[in-house]
């Protein structure tokens, strides 16, 4: 079936609908069943490929468009749309061109304004790159004119619809059973970690399995930028998602913002989705006054440069001495944890680094354990704080 004979018969769906106002979803594949006998009734389509062009028109117009197809295929992990005339796609690591295109930019445009509008986020020339979700919880970034240069920019995450485990993980070779033994320990003891890695490390995916760890009867209060985790099985736990400002006066409600009032909701844990800027002060002060167990994430390239990263981001917040942040860091952070994507594109963790204290300027690390190639993730040295196991009556 020809892009022509689609959007023909997608204009004469238009026109038909717009003498409606709310339809159902069965109304539209009426209209839909009615057009196509209308106008296909003595074409050599055969019945397979109308039943696809049904399909194709209803999700044009009630959801997202050729996009559709794609998000309901759990083996598609990433859509990155080039514009109009180019999408591409990811499944089982590999990267291809999809065949199917939009018919138009503006329905693009509006494929994009219809998922952030759901978000309570606005995109426009004034504000051209927006961060938003699906109802899957899949992650979207969208760029537009006048930033992009060759269209509209769509990038879609897609996570996958229930939680991976740690069992899962395990199973698929991220980390030995072993050491995900020894997380679940530490993360019940209270143990505050930050998870760290490159895009598309698996950083989300990996703190959402973490997160399983935590006792049933406490109170657990998660912040993020797009709402992404799915924490299961936790009864006392409150979500936040930071606002955007939409144009209309009212304020944005940032990172910063969230956590500073998370503590005054009696929190026994602040799980913060990722750490980008400022809001790293907070944190570490959220770290160091009483909400031990807390976990985040953020890009880094090893556990060694997490500290760095960290620092920097601190800075951004507030104008404190080094000395005095690297103190903050070495109070509040307990264990780094680096994940790592391979050359087959598997996601694995390579290092899980023990913060030991501040002397003589420097923050003290301890590998406890570390990636080696053709061994795998080997365990290199033993906790050496084992307080707060034992405050927790858990034993190594």
């Amino acid at each position: 079936m020809s892009r022509e004979t689609f959007r023909k018969l997608r204009q004469l769906l238009m026109e038909k609908l717009d003498i409606y106002r709310e339809l159902s979803d069965k109304e539209i594949l009426d209209a839909i069943d009615e057009l196509i006998l209308d106008n296909m009734r003595d074409s050599r389509f055969s019945i397979k490929e109308k039943v696809q062009l049904r399909q194709e028109l209803f999700y044009s117009v009630r959801k997202l468009d050729v996009l559709q197809e794609l998000i309901e295929d759990e083996t598609v992990t990433e859509i990155m749309v080039n514009g109009p005339d180019s999408i591409f796609v990811e499944q089982e690591g590999k990267v291809k061109k999809w065949h199917k295109t939009f018919t138009s930019r503006e329905k693009l445009e509006d494929v994009i304004q219809q998922i952030v509008g759901k978000c309570n986020r606005v995109v426009n020339e004034s504000m051209p790159i927006v961060d938003a979700r699906l109802e899957n919880g899949a992650r979207v970034n969208a760029v537009i004119h006048p930033v992009a240069l060759n269209g509209p920019i769509l990038t879609i995450r897609r996570f996958p619809d229930k939680p991976i485990t740690m069992e899962k993980l395990v199973e698929l070779g991220s980390l030995p059973a072993g050491c995900a033994e020894f997380l679940e320990k530490l993360v019940k003891a209270g143990y505050s970690m930050v998870i760290g890695g490159g895009t598309g490390s698996g950083k989300t995916t990996f703190l959402g399995a973490l997160s399983e760890y935590i006792p049933k009867d406490e109170r657990i209060i998660t912040i993020e930028d797009n709402a992404e985790l799915k924490i299961q099985g936790i009864p006392n736990l409150v979500r936040l998602e930071a606002k955007m400002t939409n144009g209309n006066g009212a304020e944005s409600v940032t990172i910063r913002d969230l956590i500073k009032t998370a503590l005054r909701m009696r929190p026994d844990r602040i799980v913060v989705g990722e750490v980008r800027g400022g809001e790293a002060v907070d944190m570490l002060q959220a770290l160091n006054t009483g909400h031990e167990g807390s976990l985040s994430t953020a890009h880094a390239n090893s556990s060694r440069d997490m500290l760095s990263r960290l620092e920097t981001m601190t800075l951004m917040g507030v104008d404190l001495p080094l000395e005095a942040i690297r103190r903050q860091i070495a109070s509040g952070v307990d264990i780094l944890i680096h994940l790592g994507r391979m050359r087959d594109k598997s996601r694995k963790v390579l290092e899980i680094t023990e913060v030991c204290g501040y002397e003589d300027g420097e923050i003290r690390l301890s590998p406890l354990y570390q990636w080696q190639e053709g061994k795998g993730l080997l365990e290199t040295a033993a906790l050496l704080n084992r307080k707060k196991l034992e405050r927790a009556g858990v034993r190594l």
